[in-house]
């Protein structure tokens, strides 16, 4: 194996520190066994072994037997005026600080038990910058490494290391038990079991705390390169910790929305330190925010429904105001990147698209702003649906034919081709259109089917690609909204085959940010949230149907 760093998700992604193990000069890193737990981190070589925990969000203990030592060494080889790490003691206890341009944080080492060496302390350039830990007494070691900003009193340990990891272990299976209660049973098979768990690891592992850009508690996409909250991703994440964690999962609905722009834009994605703007994400939110209340395990207070209802309009403003092009009658994507089908084939013949997944999302969003409007003793909720009608009317109107659903170029008025699964999304709103149309969607969705899901473009055509991003893959996102627009449209025996499919490729492939759609592969980021809370909800649903389809049968 390699060596193991200490990340830092501050100001991007960022190696701080190299823990290297030895229990003699010249050891090599794949000499050790890396395993890991929710709360531990274990190397071994033979008897000798170290441990890691974080003790809290910002500390990070570490301990080893006698024998063993650890070297932790700056990740950057050069300190320059722009980035790499400052190595210092500093003069109140002595204790060694690297201070990282790339974070702008400061991480200091303090020995609990056992001896600190320090290599190249206030070197300037590049140098080896390190700190060797070792037995003192002949029992052992144990360290703290802390992330601050400025300063802070010389750490001291308030609780025992095996109390931490009990502490953090408990932390954990709280949380699972409550996000996947369905796996802890007796009756649960062990493949869903250990995916549900899994799942709920992902999710919970990437949770940080408030900090810059991110002024709530946020679960990023991953804690591997994606390490941001993208606006639309967060909903599923939102809609998978809600029976755990209302405010939790509330807080991640409203991420976004507190960088709303003046427009009623949603940023395209937010991070420690970055805010971006040039792309925007689909209107998914009105969809979430109704499924996101049947899930919580609390109901919302009037002032979460009033905050959330303005947030919502002035999104939907945005889409009918700024996204509408004069004389048109439905809104327009700008770019492959705002439907989060980012190069799908439906933007091949034109990047500035009317698409019918717009139009139905906002069809929804519309409707669910009405009926709030009505909840919250707004008279607005006609208005609302004046303009759900509308799009709607122009959706069928304008996008749809004989063949089905398809988008248009604004300013080409040229139809683009549709063997992409993006143009099949309406089958959200299948409980409103014809039976014909939405049987239509049905058959077109079962020909993207493959035997772990549906795949985002058509595997006979020459357009696929098995490594496509939304040119083939498999998605989560995408899988859930089709599985939900079926069950609309009565069409129920196919959203249970693409329930059972998607699941099995988790539990087959874990939780990556998509997947091979023949061979069940996963590819990219391997540790994604989304496809982690996709698979958490849909286990949930079908735990619930197969419990009431075992109710009705025993009466």
């Amino acid at each position: 194996m390699d060596d193991v760093h200490l990340v830092s998700h501050r100001t991007g992604m960022h190696p701080v520190l190299s823990l290297a193990p030895r229990t003699a000069p010249d050891d090599q890193p794949a000499e050790w066994t890396l395993e890991a737990t929710p709360s531990t981190v274990r190397w071994s070589r033979g008897a000798a072994t170290m441990e890691a925990v974080f003790a809290s969000r910002d500390t990070l203990r570490l301990r080893g037997d006698d024998g063993v030592t650890l070297r932790l060494t700056e990740a950057a080889a050069e300190l320059t005026p722009f980035t790499g790490m400052f190595l210092f003691r500093d003069p109140r206890d002595g204790s060694p600080v690297f201070t990282s341009y790339e974070t702008g944080c400061r991480y200091r080492i303090t020995a609990i038990r056992g001896s600190l060496r320090v290599e190249g302390a206030e070197s300037l350039g590049a140098a080896v910058r390190a700190v060797e830990v070792a037995t003192a007494d002949g029992d052992g070691w144990e360290i703290a490494i802390e992330e601050f900003e400025t300063s802070r009193s010389p750490f001291v340990a308030s609780s025992r290391f095996d109390r931490c990891v009990a502490e953090v272990s408990t932390e954990f299976a709280d949380f699972a038990r409550v996000v996947a209660p369905w796996s802890t049973g007796d009756s649960a098979l062990t493949t869903t079991r250990e995916a549900s768990v899994l799942a709920a690891y992902v999710l919970w592992s990437a949770t940080v705390a408030p900090a810059g850009f991110l002024s709530r508690e946020s679960v990023l996409m991953s804690k591997h390169w994606m390490d941001k909250v993208w606006s639309w991703d967060h909903c599923f994440n939102a809609l998978a910790v809600a029976p755990a964690d209302a405010a939790l999962a509330l807080d991640q609905f409203l991420a976004p929305f507190d960088h709303q722009d003046p427009t009623g834009a949603l940023p395209d994605s937010i991070a420690h330190s970055e805010r971006l703007y040039n792309f925007v994400k689909p209107p998914i939110h009105g969809w979430a925010f109704a499924k996101l209340r049947e899930r919580l395990a609390r109901p919302l207070a009037a002032d979460d429904l009033r905050l959330v209802y303005g947030h919502l309009s002035r999104w939907s403003r945005f889409w009918l105001e700024q996204r509408t092009a004069p004389g048109r009658e439905l809104p327009h994507y700008q770019h492959g990147n705002d439907s989060g089908w980012d190069n799908s084939t439906t933007f091949d013949r034109d990047r500035v698209i009317e698409s019918p997944d717009l139009a139905a999302f906002l069809v929804v969003q519309l409707d669910v702003l009405a009926d709030l409007a009505d909840e919250l003793g707004l008279d607005e909720g006609r208005s609302w649906r004046a303009e759900r009608d509308r799009v709607e009317t122009a959706l069928t109107s304008e996008l749809l034919d004989d063949e089905g659903f398809f988008a248009v170029g604004p300013l080409s008025g040229i139809p683009s081709t549709r063997t992409s699964l993006l143009t099949l999304l309406p089958v959200l709103i299948s409980d409103r259109l014809p039976r014909s149309v939405s049987d239509l969607l049905a058959e077109r969705i079962a020909a993207h089917l493959t035997a772990w899901g549906p795949a985002t473009q058509l595997v006979d055509t020459p357009e696929y690609e098995s490594d496509g991003y939304w040119r083939g893959p498999i998605w989560a996102p995408s899988t859930m909204l089709l599985e939900e627009g079926l069950r609309r449209g009565g069409h129920v025996e196919l959203a249970d085959t693409v329930s059972d499919r998607f699941r099995a490729l988790c539990e087959r492939s874990g939780f990556a940010e998509n997947f091979d759609a023949l061979s069940g592969e996963g590819l990219r980021d391997r540790a994604y949230t989304w496809t982690a809370s996709v698979y958490l909800v849909l286990a949930h649903e079908h735990a619930q149907r197969s419990s009431a389809r075992l109710s009705e049968a025993s009466v």
